[in-house]
């Protein structure tokens, strides 16, 4: 079995928290919304206990948070449940970049199909988001600005708190996708100014199925995001469904298990990354970065080997390393990274592109190992 080291598609579900839904499973499997016996009350508890630790982790009000099946979902709610908010105010004008996850660009494409106006920002050749050339494009009818965090394909970090505090002085909603930062830039994500943000629990050692949109409020007043499907009123109407109980407690336990732990865990991040670098430093490769790794998360490296295809890297060494080329949400579709193409990368260089990244129990020992092998793969295909 290889190493897995693709924890940017989906981290491993952290032993604590399964051990704490397996408990939920077993003895909390009333439904949270039951008003009349104790199974429902005891599965609220459960809710609402998770809830306290969302919040905690990100320092918003219990209030501010509601569950979702994951990031895709929160996203989607984040930008369609403001049409009806757009209609009404007459702000029809969406910014966004062009290196987003798919849940966001899938989304504001639909909603120019609806008649909005969408403007995609193009990164530096860092993998950055310029600040000044996404407020150039702030105007009267400018509704919403959305951003990610943390690019998934890439680790860089986006300016989200520069472009949070220039937004917060003007009348324009701000989202942030934090799936790839949500515990992880902890004290970052605190002190950011926004709207909405949106994370999956399985980004964070939680489980699949389950995520969080955080509506932010202000002057007492959520942000004007309207359901975008119908049913019950679960979770104030937000998403209505069935509350998945297990699922959204083991998201809790994550959310918990980070706060607490998430300096250790990134002292970890970095010693991997630092060791990883010393392997390629010594391998005799000729390899270049994509994405400027200043702004890189510890957790992340997105490596072009020169002159090795990353498919037939990638397939002659799935015996020792488990990593990607990109988004695993584009993972049937072998057309070059739409990411590293909006960075400026030359297309051969993308090609011999792969991703690797990495989480706090990753085994030093073992991924010293069947990394070295991937690299002595590597350097005989560059032959």
């Amino acid at each position: 079995m290889s190493i897995y080291l693709d924890y940017n598609a989906s981290s491993p579900v952290e032993p604590r928290v399964l051990e704490a839904m397996v408990d939920i499973y077993k003895n909390n499997f009333g439904n949270a919304d039951s008003r009349t016996h104790d199974f429902g009350d005891h599965a609220r508890s459960v809710v609402e206990t998770a809830r306290k630790q969302v919040s905690s982790l990100l320092g918003v009000s219990t209030s501010e948070v509601f569950f979702t099946s994951g990031a895709t979902e929160s996203n989607n709610i984040a930008i369609q449940g403001l049409q009806t908010y757009a209609l009404e105010s007459g702000k029809n004008h969406i910014i966004t970049t062009s290196i987003e996850h798919k849940a966001v660009m899938e989304t504001v494409k639909v909603m120019s199909e609806r008649g909005f106006i969408v403007d995609f920002i193009d990164p530096e050749s860092s993998g950055r988001i310029n600040v000044a050339k996404v407020l150039k494009k702030v105007c009267a009818n400018t509704l919403l600005v959305s951003l990610m965090h943390v690019n998934n394909e890439t680790g860089i970090i986006q300016p989200v708190k520069e472009l949070g505090e220039e937004l917060s002085k003007q009348n324009v909603l701000f989202h942030v996708d934090a799936t790839q930062s949500c515990g992880k830039l902890v004290q970052e994500i605190r002190e950011l100014k926004y709207n909405m943000l949106s994370f999956s629990a399985h980004k964070l050692r939680g489980p699949q199925g389950v995520g969080v949109l955080v509506l932010r409020k202000k002057e007492y007043k959520l942000p004007p995001v309207k359901a975008i499907m119908y049913g019950g009123q679960q979770e104030h109407g937000i998403r209505p469904g069935t509350i998945p109980v297990a699922l959204v407690g083991g998201c809790g336990k994550a959310c918990e298990i980070a706060e607490i732990e998430y300096k250790k865990d990134e002292a970890k991040l970095s010693a991997i990354k630092m060791s990883l670098l010393k392997l390629l430093e010594d391998s005799g490769l000729s390899y270049s970065f994509n994405g400027d790794q200043k702004y890189c998360l510890n957790n992340t490296l997105n490596l072009c080997l020169h002159g090795v295809s990353s498919e037939a890297l990638m397939i002659s060494t799935k015996q020792y390393c488990s990593v990607s080329n990109g988004s695993a949400c584009t993972s049937k579709n072998y057309s070059p990274s739409y990411v590293l193409v909006s960075m400026g990368i030359p297309i051969e260089q993308i090609e011999n592109s792969i991703r690797i990244s990495w989480g706090p129990e990753t085994n030093m020992g073992e991924l010293e190992k069947e990394f070295f092998r991937m690299l002595s793969v590597a350097k005989s295909l560059a032959e």
